[in-house]
């Protein structure tokens, strides 16, 4: 089902979440950016989310009526190095250092909690309001799916960035615009009775999903973070096929169609060929080169496990509790 032809893709300024995320959207009104202070900020909070991510976007599609110029500002690009060494720091801290690849990687198969994950609860308990709030949460990566890993392409060479490539072109719909899967995400919204706008649900989703969207942007823009972003990528892609079904599954309980599960379905089949890419191909062929990025392997990741965990715990709270997982206003 497709559900524009020509989609907007540009957002307003988000709504700021405390003097960081404020401090941006004034400068990029047209305003000076005050004094803060970033270091006691709370590195998982929503004002450094919302500060970070605005910073982010400008390297995307921007936004309506701000000044592409913005995106190489030294003075903004030196406020978002603060935000990003706090969060980066808060990432190293909360995350076990190593260098066993293969064990780590192994270790995403297997469930800390057995059916204790948010798709877990959707199959077996969500209703149709939650799964909703679930495709809300996650339009904030959906609509921009694969293009943070794309920068990661000219940071590798030979083999793993030849089979990255693969996986990108997938991602991107091997060529067919109706197939991108960032197209294939807004036609499951429109299916579900969300509005498709780019970055809609910005100003209603929690903490906590933004961060991981941030932990994408920070790992594909610097290359010195190559290797977690390619440790990032294949932890995403081994754990979404199973998430996927279990979704399939919670969608046909709901009494949902193929417009509602294509976008899952899909993500079923492909990733599972993905994880064995990135594994051997990326991964394999990266340390090959330079052994010394394991522990970027690694850190990339346990960050991602990390940050997922944490949505998790956030929205679970919340559902299990009767109540939305969309932080209040104000």
């Amino acid at each position: 089902m497709r559900t524009d032809v020509h989609p907007v893709l540009t957002a307003a300024l988000p709504r700021p979440r405390g003097p960081l995320s404020s401090a941006v959207v004034s400068l990029l009104r047209g305003g000076t950016l005050p004094p803060v202070d970033v270091t006691g900020a709370d590195p998982f909070g929503a004002d450094l989310a919302v500060a970070l991510h605005t910073c982010y976007e400008l390297h995307y599609q921007g936004f309506h009526d701000v000044d592409p110029d913005w995106e190489w500002s030294p003075e903004l690009l030196a406020f978002r190095r603060d935000l990003e060494r706090v969060f980066e720091a808060a990432l190293r801290a909360n995350v076990a250092a190593g260098s066993d690849v293969g064990a780590v990687l192994d270790g995403l198969l297997v469930e800390p909690v057995p059916g204790a994950g948010v798709s877990h609860f959707l199959r077996d308990d969500g209703e149709w309001w939650q799964f909703r709030e679930y495709v809300m949460h996650r339009s904030i990566y959906h609509h921009k799916e694969a293009d943070p890993h794309a920068w990661v392409i000219p940071r590798l060479s030979g083999q793993a960035k030849a089979a990255l490539v693969a996986v990108e072109f997938d991602e991107f719909g091997g060529g067919h615009g109706d197939r991108v899967h960032a197209q294939l995400y807004r036609d499951l919204m429109a299916a579900a009775g969300l509005d498709t706008g780019y970055l809609h649900y910005f100003d209603d989703v929690p903490a906590p999903v933004i961060a991981v969207v941030n932990m994408m942007s920070m790992f594909g823009l610097h290359r010195r973070l190559r290797a977690a972003m390619v440790g990032h990528f294949a932890a995403a892609e081994i754990t979404t096929a199973p998430s996927a079904a279990r979704i399939v599954k919670a969608i046909e309980r709901l009494g949902g169609g193929t417009d509602l599960t294509h976008f899952f379905a899909e993500h079923v089949e492909a990733d599972a060929v993905h994880e064995q890419v990135l594994r051997h191909d990326v991964i394999g062929d990266l340390l090959d080169r330079e052994p010394e990025l394991a522990a970027d392997v690694v850190f990339g990741v346990r960050a991602t496990e990390f940050l997922e965990e944490r949505f998790g715990e956030h929205v679970l709270t919340a559902w299990r509790a009767g109540r939305t997982s969309m932080p209040l206003p104000g």
